[in-house]
């Protein structure tokens, strides 16, 4: 028979998130309707479960907390939100090409400065001096 009521010690353990982290998440409004024992336990359902891989899978594809409220409400609804979340994702997308390219070229300067290590038989480091200097603009 399968449990229909984890603590959160099984919480914990089945999606790696702390305790502290599912009280935030509770208390901040992203996992609603998680029941308790009479001594006030939590006692999470199947349904919290959803919620929590939602949230997480959420939070790798750089959803803000905020976005995730967002989200998580619409998934009431999904499929009058359904445009609206659309482009609630393609925002996010745009956002994380942004981040690519800078990545991109941080790792292109990085490279740069470590390949003149390889090339450089004077005295300093030209990894430190390259961190010291203005970054070039984007």
């Amino acid at each position: 028979m399968a449990q229909l009521h984890y603590k959160i010690s099984n919480v914990s353990a089945l999606t790696g998130l702390s305790a502290d982290t599912l009280r935030y998440c509770e208390r901040i409004g992203l996992l609603h309707n998680v029941p308790r024992t009479a001594g006030g336990a939590r006692r999470y359902s199947e349904e919290n479960l959803i919620s929590l891989r939602f949230i997480q899978r959420a939070q790798k594809m750089n959803f803000s907390l905020a976005e995730i409220g967002q989200l998580a409400e619409m998934r009431e609804a999904p499929a009058q939100a359904c445009r609206e979340v659309e482009e609630i994702a393609r925002i996010k997308l745009r956002e994380i090409a942004g981040h690519i390219h800078e990545l991109r070229l941080l790792q292109d300067e990085l490279q740069t400065l470590v390949s003149q290590c390889l090339d450089s038989h004077r005295d300093g480091c030209p990894v430190l001096e390259g961190l010291e200097k203005k970054p070039p603009p984007e």
